[in-house]
């Protein structure tokens, strides 16, 4: 028989190895929980380190993030899909023709009324004359009336089978009516399936600073390099930016970033021909005579007064002599008086893109109270500050984060992640924040767009939950200037993305100015649009706060 010395070795021995052996199991059976434990969304200012050597076709989300956020996801692209089918395209012969194409006015009058609507039944041709089969063209509709400064969006509806555009007759004067092809069905097929494609066609180089020493390295939304690589993680549903890690610099040492853009094409050389300068834009109604409007008499509609929670319909208004009207709610003209009034102890925050910033660049030019404020930064696009002490007025603008592209080098230090910056609001009811994102998204995959979008809903979600007297509103994107990279800047992805946008934030409390629609109206064709645009866009802003 064992002495009792011995037998307590022996029950010590049998009790470790039970305990050894249940750790063991315990570790295996969650190992995944641990795993995400570890890799923890966490804000740019903190990093992790990996390698990558592949470009996947989701970037931004290294992490597997909400079962949900990937369905809707999926189900949003599912329904773009059908909305750009793949065309084929054999010749340029076969795609659709301006010049062939024929339009007639459905119930035509003599007389037309303000107010009336005047619809067109489009019938498009290739360009040997044979009408089309499938829709999908690109098309943008306008009215105007030059001597009113007077335009308004036309409202277009393919059914793929004829192609109808709805005018509704704002004003009385000479209307001229425009129909542009902005890229035939095959184009845009084109371009969806070369979106679908895309990989690094931005190239981003990210400044390290440590000390004296500086340096340049690789940085991007996906990276191919077996190098070691900084990852910086944002919240949300996991997006990451990375950047090969310089020698003897931590990951923190990351202060400022640029960008380039590589002649890089995802289009055959035929698709490429459908995107010569000459064939895009091209009008389908030059040799259409001026309709002739009049008041009749007609009475006008009494409007509620504009206000937050809206549903604006397309087109939402119309310009006369430069100035916005809306259609569905009544606008107050805002003079200095009642714009101090309406922005007394406001504290307003606008995230996004320098289409925004021209906001804070314009009101200094109205509002001599409001001054610039000196954060020192530094770079391209720092953050701006403007204040009204005595009228306790704080306006704050600070670009979107990554992708932000640049040739010049602006600092990350200040970047404004937008559902983060949401979420950093405790909010009230004179607390009012201002989003806009687009123009930098083109040339990326269309899922970092959508990714992005359903963060910055998930957060506006939180906010209201803890503040719902808090104003948001969301400007779209607007119409820009024919780019010479027509394959990645092209108004198709912007309009994509604008629409987008009004599908993933149709059902929550917040209003849009709807900047695609005003942009048209004015003609305002440039990525930065003339200071009439912005003015209109301040006063329905205001409209909505007020």
């Amino acid at each position: 028989m064992f002495s009792n010395t011995k037998l307590q070795k022996a029950l010590l021995m049998l009790s470790s190895l039970l305990i050894l052996t249940w750790v063991i199991f315990v570790i295996s059976q969650n190992s995944t929980k641990l795993w995400l434990a570890i890799n923890l969304p966490i804000s740019r200012q903190n990093w992790n380190t990996s390698t990558k050597s592949s470009c996947p076709k989701t970037s931004m989300s290294p992490i597997k993030s909400s079962t949900e956020t990937e369905l809707r996801i999926r189900e949003i692209i599912e329904k773009l899909d059908q909305l750009i089918p793949l065309r084929p395209f054999t010749h340029v012969t076969n795609t659709t023709s301006a010049a062939h194409s024929i339009t007639t006015i459905l119930n035509p009058q003599n007389t037309y009324c303000r107010g009336d609507q005047l619809d067109i039944l489009l019938e498009v041709r290739d360009h040997l004359g044979h009408r089309k089969e499938y829709g999908g063209d690109i098309l943008r509709a306008r009215m105007s009336s030059p001597s009113l400064k007077a335009g308004a969006s036309g409202k277009v509806m393919d059914f793929n089978n004829g192609t109808f555009v709805s005018f509704t007759l704002f004003w009385e004067d000479q209307v001229s009516l425009s129909v542009l092809l902005i890229h035939p069905s095959e184009g845009a097929s084109a371009l969806w399936r070369a979106r679908k494609e895309i990989c690094d066609i931005i190239i981003f180089k990210g400044k390290f600073v440590n000390g004296t020493s500086q340096v340049l390295s690789e940085c991007g939304l996906t990276l191919h390099s077996s190098a070691e690589l900084c990852k910086y993680l944002f919240g949300g549903d996991h997006e990451v930016f990375y950047c090969v890690k310089p020698r003897h610099m931590p990951c923190e040492a990351l202060t400022h970033v640029s960008t380039k853009n590589q002649k890089i094409s995802y289009l055959t050389v035929k698709e490429k021909s459908l995107f010569h300068k000459s064939k895009v834009g091209v009008e389908i109604m030059k040799d259409f005579k001026h309709t002739e409007v009049s008041q009749c008499n007609k009475n006008e509609k009494v409007k509620e007064k504009c206000r937050i929670g809206m549903k604006i319909p397309f087109p939402g208004g119309y310009t006369l002599q430069e100035r916005w009207i809306t259609i569905d709610c009544q606008q107050v003209q805002f003079n200095t008086i009642k714009i101090n009034g309406c922005l007394k102890g406001k504290l307003i925050y606008l995230l996004g893109d320098s289409t925004l910033r021209q906001w804070i660049d314009y009101l200094p030019k109205v509002l001599k109270t409001l001054k610039f404020f000196d954060l020192h930064g530094t770079g391209s696009f720092p953050k701006c500050l403007l204040l009204d002490a005595e009228r306790h007025t704080l306006i704050q603008w600070k670009k979107h984060s990554y992708p932000f592209t640049t040739i010049h080098l602006y600092s990350v230090i200040d970047d404004g992640y937008i559902p983060l910056e949401i979420d950093r609001v405790s909010g009230d009811q004179n607390t009012v924040i201002i989003i806009t994102f687009g123009h930098h998204f083109r040339p990326f995959p269309i899922d970092i767009f959508i990714r992005r979008a359903i963060s910055i809903r998930k957060a506006i979600e939180r906010l209201f939950l803890r503040s719902p007297a808090t104003k948001v509103i969301i400007k779209t994107e607007n119409i820009r200037e024919m780019p010479i990279e027509t394959e990645w800047f092209s108004d198709f992805h912007g309009y994509i993305q604008y629409s987008t946008m009004k599908d993933i934030f149709k059902d929550l409390n917040v209003d849009a100015i709807d900047a695609w629609d005003m942009t048209i109206a004015y003609n305002a064709n440039f990525l930065h649009p003339p200071d009439t645009v912005i003015r209109n866009q301040i006063d329905m802003f205001l409209n909505y706060i007020c």
